[in-house]
């Protein structure tokens, strides 16, 4: 009918009632003549008008609370860039009224995520946004959360669970396979191929079933080795079991790692001076510094950063206008070499 900004005091010139019944009907607070709503409605349905929600929140004092339950960075300082995404949208949604309160937990100790989730869950929030190291404990929150009525979400580390609503991340199974067309266009042929999991997590499992899906429907020559997992809690242990494992495998030409920790690996072999492709995950420091030095082919980049920036903005618009919040989003998988790693940094 209009361009024009409808005000209370305009749709109730139009409707030819007071300002107190137009907002009575636009609330729906207090009691309203039937006649009276059907004035109001037919002129609301004229100008095709739309409340405010942002508006009606900041008047009404209303906070939607989201807890984010997140490993620490100082501990393991891939989650750098998710903590820097979740304070760009708690910057951004904050003034509207979107409360965003971040629940640490040492990603090495599932009786500290056990403890940090009943402590995310125990303000009552509208949301509970989890990267779930811990299967077993995650299951159990998310039951609670459901008898609680806390919505539950998921990114970087994916989970089935009919409980958790959405997930933000990348395909694991699909970035498990590109990393095997890396390997497997710049090998040698009939070499030996190791995957190696260091600090074995539920998600990882996926990348390596993709890996091996798709040497499965290669046909190809290379011998695809079991995959093994290492432990960081003893260094010393840590070291010596990966260089026993690389001596064992004298025909291993390339090895494919399943998370940050690549430039571990990539020092023990460089020491050793091992002639072994590797391809391994995320843009850390010190596995930039072995790519930039040629002692890491290719890294995948995961994007936390916005991983965790896009988990809580759909949440907030959904609160705030009344989105739809979609139930996958899977980003782009990025490859990352010595000569465009620069332009990610």
């Amino acid at each position: 009918m209009t361009q024009k900004k409808m005000t209370i005091k305009d749709i109730a010139k139009l409707a030819g009632v007071s300002k107190g019944t137009v907002d009575r009907v636009l609330h729906k607070r207090g009691k309203v003549s039937k006649e009276a709503l059907e004035k109001v409605e037919k002129i609301l349905k004229e100008i095709e008008y739309q409340p405010n929600p942002i508006a009606r929140n900041l008047k009404e004092n209303k906070v939607y609370r989201i807890s984010i339950l997140i490993p620490d960075y100082e501990i393991d300082i891939f989650w750098k860039p998710a903590h820097e995404g979740i304070k760009e949208a708690e910057k951004e949604f904050g003034p509207f009224g979107v409360l965003v309160e971040k629940f640490i937990y040492n990603p090495f100790q599932k009786e500290d995520f056990h403890q940090k989730s009943i402590e995310a869950i125990s303000v009552s929030p509208n949301l509970l946004l989890i990267i779930p190291l811990f299967e077993k404990e995650f299951f159990l929150i998310s039951k609670t959360c459901k008898k609680k009525n806390i919505k539950v979400a998921l990114f970087n580390n994916h989970i089935k669970s009919k409980n958790a609503e959405s997930y933000v991340g990348q395909d694991l199974v699909q970035s498990g396979k590109i990393a095997a067309d890396l390997i497997y266009k710049t090998s040698k042929s009939k070499c030996d191929i190791g995957i190696v999991h260091i600090n074995l997590e539920p998600h990882l499992l996926l990348k390596e079933k993709g890996f091996k899906n798709y040497f499965t429907e290669k046909n190809s020559s290379f011998r695809i080795l079991e995959s093994i997992n290492f432990e960081m809690n003893n260094p010393t242990k840590f070291v010596n079991d990966i260089t026993k494992y690389l001596k064992e495998h004298p025909k291993l030409g390339a090895l494919f790692i399943t998370n940050s920790h690549v430039h571990e690996v990539a020092e023990i072999v460089s020491k050793i001076n091992k002639d072994c492709a590797i391809v391994g995950y995320d843009l850390i420091p010190e596995n930039v510094t072995y790519l930039k030095k040629g002692k890491i082919n290719f890294l995948i980049h995961q994007r936390p950063k916005e991983q965790a920036y896009l988990s809580i903005s759909y949440y907030a618009e959904y609160f705030l206008f009344g989105k739809k919040v979609p139930i996958s989003n899977l980003l782009p998988i990025d490859i990352i070499t010595s000569e465009n790693v620069d332009y990610y940094l």
